[in-house]
């Protein structure tokens, strides 16, 4: 990475085993990292002396404590993202925004700000599947959550008496066998077919009832999907943290 001190706008998507950090200068992502530990951020963000920073968490750690962390680093602001709080550049239909998760409304910020005045479906495939709608590109509705693929491999190992523990292929475009024939390839078939056949029938409901509705994936098991979902789609590894330099810049402009 270079250094930008004083141009930077960071943000940072602090996830429950590792997090993602995003440099934005005059709105561009000029840097960007992802499988970062809790000393890797704050490393980097002393090196980038970032003019402001906003933190989205989903982990144990409260957002408070980033935020003192952080302060010192900047001459800005160190803007904690709360869903329930944090002013944000889309109507937030969600009935209850103190359990919406940051992650989730951050996206439907970028995907809203790359499909503006559009219906947008976010596949978001990480721990957990979340497929989440903004209506005319100005509203979040909400969506749903499944367990992600790992969590299904962990949950047949953990709930039974003799089902291995197995892990997403590393060939994530490889065909994973429709009939199992045998414990292994029966376990990859369901968990692996069956997240994408889930997936497939949720993106079908939705074209149905949204005319020109966009789908943007993202997420650490979007490879896996993007060859495996059904018509057109938009991959955008970084939405998350579009949307929260998106915001950020909402909050101190």
């Amino acid at each position: 990475m270079s250094n930008s001190c004083g141009m930077c706008y960071l943000t940072l998507d602090i996830g429950n085993t590792s997090s993602k950090l995003g440099c934005f200068v005059n709105g561009e992502l000029v840097e960007h990292a992802a499988g970062l530990s809790p000393e890797q951020v704050v490393a980097a963000a002393k090196r980038l002396r970032p003019r402001h920073i906003i933190v989205a968490t989903v982990a144990a750690q409260p957002v408070a404590d980033w935020q003192s962390q952080l302060q010192p680093l900047t001459q800005g602001k160190v803007i904690g993202f709360d869903p329930a709080t944090t002013p944000v550049p889309l109507h937030n239909a969600y009935a209850t925004p103190a359990t919406l998760g940051a992650d989730r409304l951050a996206a439907a910020v970028g995907a809203a700000t790359r499909f503006p005045g559009q219906h947008v479906l976010i596949v978001d495939a990480g721990t957990a599947i979340k497929c989440d709608l903004v209506t005319d590109g100005s509203s979040f509705q909400g969506g749903s959550i499944a367990p992600g693929l790992q969590l299904r491999f962990r949950a047949l190992h953990t709930f039974t008496g003799r089902l291995p523990l197995l892990a997403v292929p590393s060939e994530v475009t490889a065909p994973v066998p429709l009939t199992g024939t045998d414990t292994r390839s029966a376990i990859e078939s369901g968990v692996l077919n069956g997240a994408a056949a889930e997936v497939n029938g949720l993106m079908a409901e939705y074209r149905a009832r949204y005319s020109g509705l966009a789908v943007v994936l993202t997420g650490g098991d979007a490879p896996f999907f993007e060859p495996r979902l059904k018509g057109r789609i938009f991959v955008l590894p970084e939405l998350v943290l579009l949307g929260l330099h998106r915001i950020l810049v909402h909050n101190v402009n």
